[in-house]
C-alpha cells in the first residue's frame, strides 16, 4: 500500500496563505471590476497589481487576494 508523498512548501509562496507567489486565479479576473468606473482590470504580474486604465488606478494583489479598495490603489504614473 502506497502513501501519498506530503506536498512540500512552495518557497515563493506567500507565508500567510501559502498561494505561490505572482499567481492570481483567472477566474476572479473574470469578474472583478474596477470598484470605482465598473470597467474591466487588466493583471501586471510584475507588480502584481490589478490595473483600471480607466480610473489611473492599481490595486495590489497579496498572496492572491486582490484589495479592491480605492484607499489601497496607487496612482498610475504618466508614462503606466
Amino acid at each position: 500500500m502506497s502513501h501519498p508523498a506530503d506536498p512540500s512548501p512552495d518557497p515563493a509562496a506567500d507565508p500567510a496563505s501559502g498561494v505561490p507567489a505572482g499567481t492570481l486565479d483567472p477566474k476572479l479576473l473574470e469578474i472583478l471590476v474596477c470598484p470605482q468606473t465598473r470597467t474591466r482590470l487588466e493583471y501586471d504580474r510584475e507588480r502584481h497589481e490589478l490595473v483600471s486604465r480607466a480610473a489611473r488606478l492599481a490595486y495590489p494583489v497579496r498572496g492572491g487576494v486582490p484589495i479592491m479598495l480605492v484607499n489601497e490603489a496607487r496612482d498610475l504614473g504618466e508614462g503606466e
